[in-house]
């Protein structure tokens, strides 16, 4: 008799733990979703929103929150390294600090909330506090004739130069901020760390060539090089090994994670993003690839390439682009099931998407029924 009860009572000791407040519910599928800062208004302005979010994720089995708080070096935190505006606005109008707010509130509910970086775009900021502080000299360029900021931009934006130590030193600085300002965040998420794969032939600001020549005694950059090309792949690995060090140091319990370009030979050959070296190597925890095809074939062939490419597949989450299917939710719906399929976790993007159509919503919600 007295070994049943100190079986039953393990047993509903380990269920109020499985149930406490920021663990998660392993009898759930496993779902994340993008908070985005782009829609409008962000979620963060208002405790309603907060409330809606909190509730809507609970129903849809979500267990993570990507939640964007820095966007084009505007920071929704306190910080004296980004643009904070957006953040004092918040926090004047909810009364509080807004992300601590969601967490508490997530937490509540078993979920977790992670911060979303997107760290090296500047969008088309061109008032960033960084790009004020050194110039356009941290800009990563290709070699066409710059006179002026406009020439810099890419793909309608402007890019931060990884390999710049200023850049590596001003981004270590936010993740400091963000990791002594939520002390009760889950995990943190570096987006964006990668070059530009628009026309890829960039990585030739004046410092980085000058540091590649001293690394390597090649006087002479080619863009064609293996060694050139490895260099700057380097350089990404580099920025983000940093970052992970900074965030391990301040939170060694932490879950530190990145997204990864999709499909691969965009990343390894374009955005010289080696996200399988970071998984394979367990710099990172995991990471989530961005597959955004429109094609439900296709999009399932870059998942099997992916986990081709990594030991554990376990830490491969899979980004679904609700934005792609505004205007058809049964493809959503689709890509959402195939992604299940794989066993790994689904990462709705995003979810300004879902509110923009509420139709996007029924194939998260009706799979809970």
């Amino acid at each position: 008799m007295n070994r049943l009860r100190v079986l039953v009572g393990s047993i509903l000791m380990s269920t109020a733990i499985s149930l406490m407040p920021g663990t998660i519910d392993a009898s759930q599928p496993d779902r994340a979703l993008f908070v985005s800062l782009i829609q409008d208004p962000p979620v963060l302005s208002s405790r309603q929103a907060i409330d809606e979010l909190v509730g809507f994720s609970k129903q849809a089995g979500i267990k993570t929150l990507f939640v964007q708080i820095y966007r084009a070096n505007k920071a929704w935190f306190p910080s004296k390294t980004a643009d904070d505006g957006p953040y004092q606005i918040a926090l004047k109008s909810i009364g509080e600090d807004p992300l601590a707010l969601l967490i508490r509130q997530a937490h509540r509910e078993g979920i977790e909330v992670h911060a979303w970086l997107n760290l090296l775009s500047l969008a088309q900021n061109t008032q960033a506090p960084i790009l004020k502080k050194y110039g356009p000299a941290i800009l990563t360029r290709n070699l066409k004739d710059k006179q002026k900021l406009e020439d810099y931009k890419i793909d309608n934006q402007y890019f931060l130069e990884p390999g710049d130590p200023q850049v590596r030193k001003e981004l270590t600085a936010v993740v400091r901020e963000i990791l002594r300002a939520y002390p009760a965040i889950d995990g943190i998420q570096y987006d964006y760390i990668r070059y530009p794969d628009f026309d890829p032939h960039y990585g030739y600001t004046k410092a980085n060539v000058a540091r590649f020549k001293k690394a390597t005694g090649i006087q002479v950059v080619e863009e064609k090089s293996q060694v050139w090309q490895d260099w700057r792949r380097e350089q990404v690995t580099q920025l983000l090994t940093g970052l992970v060090k900074t965030a391990r140091s301040l939170r060694p319990d932490l879950k530190v994670s990145t997204t990864g370009c999709m499909p691969y030979v965009r990343a390894f050959y374009e955005a010289n993003q080696d996200w399988p070296l970071w998984i394979n190597t367990g710099l990172v925890d995991f990471v989530t690839v961005m597959s955004y095809s429109p094609q439900p074939a296709e999009f399932k062939k870059t998942i099997e390439v992916a986990k081709r490419k990594v030991k554990d597949f376990s830490k491969v989450n899979i980004a679904v682009g609700a934005y792609k299917f505004i205007h058809s939710p049964e493809v959503f719906d689709e890509e959402m099931n195939i992604c299940e399929e794989f066993g790994s976790t689904c990462a709705v993007f995003h979810y300004g998407d879902l509110i923009e159509n509420p139709a996007l919503k029924n194939p998260l919600l009706e799979s809970k029924k």
